[in-house]
């Protein structure tokens, strides 16, 4: 179960973070925020993309929005998104609680300086209803994330 392996790797690599299963769905931005009571900004929305042969996952804003002309420069190729089928194969998350955590091989984790805006961010955790509270710094840092600048600019409210 896909939850599972998030917790196990909490339980590994950060045991202070326990991911928080919530009643209500957090599978879009605006449930998560609704439910957990936060800014939309706040949810860290991880997109599972290809570009040219790699796949890899993009966590951002949960109020960004990919710019091709940002990522074709950072990534050297136009992004496609994942098809369901293939996110939940790559990353054994369903969509709606994909994460970076507790995957079931390596792969490449690209943190966009979105996440930057805020002091905590909520990224899934492996299910519809779950989600962990952490900064974006240790986020980047528990799947040796790189940070890139691959979001459409975003007017200060």
């Amino acid at each position: 179960m896909s939850l599972e392996s998030v917790r196990a790797f909490f339980a590994e690599h950060a045991p202070d973070i326990a991911p928080v299963v919530m009643e209500a769905s957090t599978a879009t931005v605006s449930e998560a925020a609704q439910t957990l009571g936060v800014e939309d900004g706040q949810i860290a929305k991880t997109l599972a993309i290809k570009v040219g042969d790699e796949r890899l996952l993009v966590v951002m804003a949960g109020t960004g929005r990919l710019d091709n002309r940002k990522t074709k420069a950072a990534f050297g190729d136009r992004p496609r998104m994942l098809p369901p089928d293939e996110v939940l194969e790559l990353t054994s998350h369903p969509v709606g609680g994909v994460c970076p955590f507790g995957l079931p091989q390596p792969l490449r984790v690209c943190c966009d300086i979105s996440l930057r805006r805020y002091a905590e961010v909520w990224p899934a955790a492996g299910s519809t209803t779950s989600s962990v509270c952490l900064t974006p710094e240790r986020l980047a840092e528990l799947v040796n994330g790189e940070w890139v600048d691959v979001c459409q600019a975003v007017a200060d409210a």
